[in-house]
Formats: C-alpha cells, sequence, structure tokens
C-alpha cells in the first residue's frame, strides 16, 4: 500500500513526499504539477498521449487540467517521489490572455543545482521546522522549474485559448460545481444544457480537454483532500457528503485518485493558512 511520508497544504498549494507502489487511475487536477523522483526505482507516467521516465536526472511537468496516470514499476517497496500541486491561480490567463505560468515542456533535465534544491526541499517538507519558511521554500523551487521548462523547451505549447467558450459547457460546469458528488448523474445535466449524451461528452471534451467524468472526479477530490486538511469530520461523513454510499467506496475512490488510504493522508498532513 503506497503512503504518505509528509503532506504540506501552504498558500502556493500542496506538496507531498509519497511512497508510492500502486498505480492511479488517470486523473486530472486542477493545479499545476511538478513531480521529482527521490530515491528508489524510476518510474513512469502517462501525461495526456505522450509516456515519460520519472528518473533521479529529470523533473515531469504537467499542467492543469491534464490527464495522468503514474505506472510504479516497484510493486513491492514502492519509491519516493516528492510532487507538488501549485495553486490554479497560479495558472490563470494574465490580462494579455497569455497563460502566465504553464510550463514550456512535460519533461526536462535536472541540473546539479537544481537537483540540490529538489532534495534540500523535500528533506524540509519531511521535517518542516517552519511552515512558512517552508512556504517560501517551496515557491522558489516553483519558479526554478518554471524557468527551467521554458529554457530547455523546444517549441512553445499551443494550449486552448480562451478556455471555455460554450454557453452549455460553462452550464454544466456550473452545476458539477455548484455541490460536487459521487451521486451527480451526468446524463441529467446533459438534459438540463439541452445537449444529447453523445453531443455533451464530445463537446465537453472538446472545450476542456478532459471527460465530464473526470472533471468531476476532480472537483470531489478537491473537496475531500480540504475536508481531510481543514476539519476532523470523521472519513466515513466526509465520504457520505461527497456521495458515497459506504466508507470503502469513498477509501476506494480516494486511494485510486491519490494512491493511498484518505486515513494515511489526513495524518501525514500539516496546514499553514494564509
Amino acid at each position: 500500500m503506497s503512503r504518505a511520508l509528509a503532506v504540506f497544504h501552504g498558500r502556493f498549494g500542496r506538496a507531498t513526499v509519497y511512497q508510492l507502489n500502486r498505480p492511479f487511475n488517470i486523473h486530472a487536477h486542477r493545479e499545476g504539477h511538478l513531480i521529482f523522483h527521490v530515491g528508489g526505482m524510476s518510474a513512469c507516467i502517462d501525461v495526456s498521449d505522450g509516456h515519460y521516465d520519472l528518473t533521479e536526472t529529470s523533473v515531469v511537468a504537467v499542467n492543469p487540467w491534464e490527464p495522468h496516470n503514474f505506472l510504479p514499476t516497484d510493486l513491492d517497496g514502492g519509491a519516493i517521489f516528492f510532487v507538488l500541486y501549485v495553486n490554479a491561480e497560479w495558472f490563470a490567463p494574465d490580462a494579455s490572455g497569455s497563460d502566465r505560468l504553464r510550463f514550456g515542456r512535460t519533461q526536462f533535465k535536472r541540473t546539479p543545482a537544481l537537483d540540490k534544491h529538489i532534495r534540500r526541499t523535500a528533506a524540509l517538507v519531511c521535517g518542516a521546522p517552519s511552515l512558512s519558511s517552508l512556504d517560501s521554500e517551496l515557491r522558489r523551487l516553483i519558479d526554478i522549474c518554471y524557468d527551467e521548462s521554458w529554457q530547455q523547451a523546444e517549441i512553445a505549447r499551443d494550449p486552448r485559448a480562451g478556455g471555455v467558450t460554450d454557453f452549455r459547457v460553462r452550464k454544466c460546469i456550473k452545476m458539477m460545481s455548484e455541490s460536487p458528488g459521487a451521486e451527480i448523474e451526468l446524463d441529467t445535466i446533459a438534459r438540463e444544457s439541452g445537449l444529447s449524451r453523445p453531443h455533451f461528452y464530445r463537446l465537453f471534451r472538446v472545450q476542456t480537454g478532459v471527460t465530464p467524468n473526470l472533471y468531476l472526479n476532480t472537483l470531489i477530490m478537491e473537496q475531500a483532500l480540504e475536508a481531510l486538511v481543514a476539519s476532523e469530520v470523521p472519513i466515513a461523513d466526509i465520504g457520505f457528503d461527497l456521495g458515497f454510499s459506504s466508507q470503502s467506496g469513498f477509501t476506494r475512490f480516494f486511494a485510486a485518485n491519490v494512491g493511498m488510504a484518505p486515513t494515511d493522508y489526513r495524518r501525514a498532513a500539516k496546514v499553514l493558512r494564509a
């Protein structure tokens, strides 16, 4: 079973040090995503249509809403990975319409200086002597990785310009966001937006880059993570509030998307509030 060695929620987003030995479901995040291998056997990750090695000589960067899944090679002891999730507002379009913090490429090399910074920051996440100073250290690491991703970029990506433009998809997203839960019927949302099921699924993916199911799962995971670290509500109640009929069903969903049980995640979490 994979486990969290350390979890830190701060102003920048969240940082985790995981011992991972199980694959994830294909999933996405509203946040940007930086993945560093720091110990044990290498692994792989699929990001959109690409397949990338996770080794101690490279960094993998995932932009917001890019579908991806983790593919470990050590299914026994598990390898150690340091993972950053960068808040969505860092990636919001600026006034000129360009992406402020979209990574230049999915995989780039770790220079000796960057490798040293990664290992030092991962150790700080595990020790967390000062949460406020750790938040600043993580912000600096994110900035360095952003710069490296563009310095090593061969060509600029061509992100979807303008975001979601179809009013029917925007209405679907609004309905899904108002009360995300496992009990939501996507077919009902499609009908209420005036779309047939096939048209809804096709148009939603064109507009957002992900399927409606994956988008909804992301919203549910955000609610689950917030409830786990910001409250002492029993895990069974969190799952019930999110539409799961049993704690075991919620635990299976959480583990498939995060790699570990919600009890393990909550136990490891430290939080710095603004």
